[in-house]
């Protein structure tokens, strides 16, 4: 069966995993690749093998899943339990989300939850294995995530996507342990319908800047998530779109 669930187990099952010399992979070797940096072969291929081929990109490229997902209208910056995040810090010369990728497995209010291939202990782009890392939510490095349209829908922090079909929205923490089964989803009679183009949104800190890490001047942003409305457990809002056209480009991990 597949779904988000389906999803993180499978990827769960390769922690631990080692890559042999010159970067070779199982994941790679799976999607018919040459050995080579393979992190987005590693999303590619416990999609394929958990039954959730077609909801996620077939690439070994971080930009071009960026971009598979923002031309369905499903790319956010709000994390979501078995979403593809992409990373890149802003400057990088691939261009946004196209240093490294993996699976968000759960988030909370200050961090992300991720397992990723290609990586090590301290968080590479190029490691050596499959590994669970925890980022924070609003680092630099952290771009993006592309929304799989699971068949039991999806548990997100994305306020803009409240009250479509299939969607839970948490902002402030969620796992895996939120996620509905296929088969409740199937036996209540929910179903997910298409959801139309729609540009990602992005989270602001207290100063109302768009999250990215650092303001203009290299001073660190904050780490709290706001949009106009204290902490107190009260929904956000008002967060500004990207346009349509953003420029993607090419680099994976």
């Amino acid at each position: 069966m597949s779904g988000a669930r389906r999803m993180i187990e499978t990827a769960r099952g390769y922690l631990g995993y080692r890559e042999g010399p010159g970067n070779s992979n199982r994941f790679s070797a799976e999607m018919g690749r040459a050995a080579e940096s393979w992190c987005a072969d590693f999303v590619s291929a416990v999609a394929r093998e958990s039954g959730n081929t077609g909801v996620f990109p077939d690439t070994a490229s971080c930009p071009a899943a960026r971009a598979w997902f923002q031309r369905r209208g499903r790319l956010s910056v709000y994390p979501a339990i078995g979403a593809q995040v992409l990373f890149g810090a802003p400057g990088n010369p691939y261009g946004p989300g196209a240093e490294h990728t993996g699976i968000c497995i759960a988030y909370d209010e200050d961090t992300i939850t991720v397992i990723a291939g290609n990586t090590n202990d301290d968080g590479s782009a190029n490691g050596d294995g499959v590994y669970r890392r925890t980022y924070l939510r609003r680092s630099a490095y952290v771009d993006c995530y592309g929304y799989p349209a699971y068949p039991e829908g999806l548990v997100c922090a994305d306020p803009h996507w409240r009250g479509r079909a299939g969607i839970t929205c948490f902002g402030h923490q969620a796992s895996e342990d939120d996620l509905p089964s296929v088969s409740t989803v199937l036996a209540v009679g929910i179903t997910r319908t298409p959801v139309p183009e729609q540009a990602p949104v992005p989270e602001r800190d207290r100063n109302g800047q768009e999250r990215g890490g650092r303001e203009r001047g290299g001073r660190e942003r904050s780490g709290r998530e706001r949009s106009g409305r204290e902490r107190s457990g009260r929904e956000r809002s008002g967060r500004r779109t990207f346009s349509d056209g953003e420029a993607t480009a090419s680099g994976s991990g």
